[in-house]
């Protein structure tokens, strides 16, 4: 690890997985180091899929022990840890601070009818001009009208985010940060504070929401407790863009005007902007709003991501032949016809029983063959989530009058060629691909701001730049844009 002054602690929590690591700015460049992962997977628990808290918050404390030990190696110290993760989960405190139950994960099934009993309400319209959020069925506002109608806890006084919890979990905070509190559909786009009509209109409890902060905001330093258990000093407690995508987007070093997809298990595909884009049109193109750093708006698309192609390996894993990753890319990329294409968007591929037999089954409902081998099937996959990422930068570029120049793609599925290639092709735009760790390294560069290490976003880019160069893809085919065609 490049020792660098200050040292930060990213916690970056993805969807039941997480890693610590260590890092920040410094005079040689961007530093950084992952310390350990752990896993806290979700699983059936009263009645509900659960996350497993206890694992989670062992994971983290483990991860900061380490993160301290890296430090002294080093002969350097720690000045802050901050949390990022998945967004739309929450967990519920009582008003002591103690968690009342396991938080339901955003996969269970709970929410199946809550969007058309929050639709009698409040029409859909009428919540997106308010909100700006893409309709997922799994948003915190239609978890929060299952988990009302179910019937809350008696002891229930806080609610907090997943990132927020774990931060509480440090320090005792009971706040939000914004860009997660962004993805629960229950945030006014234009104040960035919560909607108390909507929360009234729909019999919501707006008195367990917790005060909103920015991406910056110190929440206090970690408890003298778990500094004694840990063997760590009370470094600060610093909220990053909290939701992953945020930071993800934050530690891009994006060209002006171009687009980001934040790749992994889900595909977060969109651009950065200075105001919302609330119109119908953009609505029914699946568009959403979210906060970005510095109150910027990512006008994005949830596409459903590497997730298709990772439940694919385990099943063909289980069936005893596994499918190592390279090799089954490279075997993708000699095959040079196309194969098929599905919607990775469709339901059916959230939570199938096998992955599998859906696809095949989209497959031939729509008169293609059926991809019966792993490698055919992969290109459909790749191909599809090119072909969507495609549409969704056309639909921005649109909708927001906006030329879109290229893609910047981060995060695991940055190292996927074949599908960076594919991606450049279908949309006929350059592709930069990295840094895989661009989570991370937004999550550090807002703890380094607010140390006052860099002074904003945009000198942390130039710096990620010069210390994670991305690899280019050039289009093989030439293609107009949509704003140049209709001057």
């Amino acid at each position: 690890m490049a020792t660098c002054a200050p040292l930060h602690v990213a916690i970056d929590l993805g969807a039941g997985s997480g890693r610590a690591l260590v890092g920040g700015p410094g005079e040689e460049g961007f530093g950084l180091a992952e310390v350990h992962r752990f896993r806290y997977a979700p699983r059936h628990a009263d009645g509900y899929l659960r996350w497993d808290v206890a694992s989670l918050t062992a994971g983290i404390r483990e991860g900061l022990r380490l993160a301290w030990q890296a430090a002294n190696v080093a002969g350097a110290s720690i000045t802050s840890v901050g949390v990022d993760s998945w967004g739309v989960d929450y967990a519920l405190l009582d008003r002591g601070g103690a968690l009342v139950e396991e938080p339901v994960c955003y996969r269970d099934d709970r929410t199946a009818n809550a969007m058309d009993r929050v639709f009698a309400l409040v029409p859909r319209e009428a919540i997106y001009a308010r909100t700006g959020i893409q309709f997922m069925p799994f948003n915190t506002i239609y978890q929060l009208e299952a988990h009302v109608r179910a019937g809350l806890p008696d002891r229930a006084a806080h609610l907090l985010l997943m990132p927020d919890f774990c931060h509480h979990d440090l320090c005792g905070s009971l706040v939000s940060e914004r860009t997660d509190a962004s993805t629960t559909q229950l945030l006014d786009a234009r104040t960035g504070e919560w909607d108390g009509s909507l929360f009234a209109e729909l019999g919501l409890p707006r008195g367990l929401m917790p005060e909103i902060v920015d991406a910056g905001a110190t929440l206090g330093r970690i408890r003298l407790d778990l500094c004694a258990n840990l063997g760590i000093t009370p470094a600060a407690v610093v909220a990053p863009a909290t939701h992953d995508t945020a930071s993800a987007v934050a530690g891009t070093p994006l060209e002006p005007g171009w687009a980001y997809i934040s790749s992994g298990t889900w595909s977060l595909v969109g651009v950065e902007r200075r105001a919302p884009l609330l119109s119908l049109e953009a609505m029914h193109a699946g568009l959403t709003n979210e906060v970005g750093v510095g109150r910027t708006v990512r006008l994005l698309t949830n596409v459903m991501g590497l997730w298709l192609l990772e439940s694919c390996r385990r099943e063909w894993e289980a069936e005893g032949r596994p499918q190592p990753l390279e090799p089954l890319l490279a075997a993708v990329a000699r095959l040079g016809e196309p194969v098929g294409l599905v919607d990775p968007d469709d339901r059916r591929f959230f939570a199938p029983a096998s992955m599998v037999r859906e696809l095949r089954g989209a497959l031939r409902e729509s008169g293609q063959p059926e991809a019966g081998d792993p490698v055919r099937l992969t290109k459909v996959i790749l191909d599809s989530l090119a072909r969507r990422y495609a549409d969704v930068v056309a639909n921005i570029e649109r909708l927001a009058g906006q030329a879109v120049p290229g893609i910047h793609i981060v995060g695991g599925g940055s190292l996927n060629a074949y599908l960076n290639q594919a991606t450049a092709d279908a949309s006929g735009r350059p592709v930069h691909a990295g840094p895989v760790e661009a989570t991370a390294i937004g999550n550090l560069l807002v703890q380094a701001m607010a140390a006052g290490t860099i002074e904003s976003i945009h000198e942390g880019r130039r710096l990620v730049a010069a210390s994670f160069p991305p690899v280019r893809f050039e289009p093989r085919r030439h293609r107009r844009s949509h704003v140049d065609a209709n001057r």
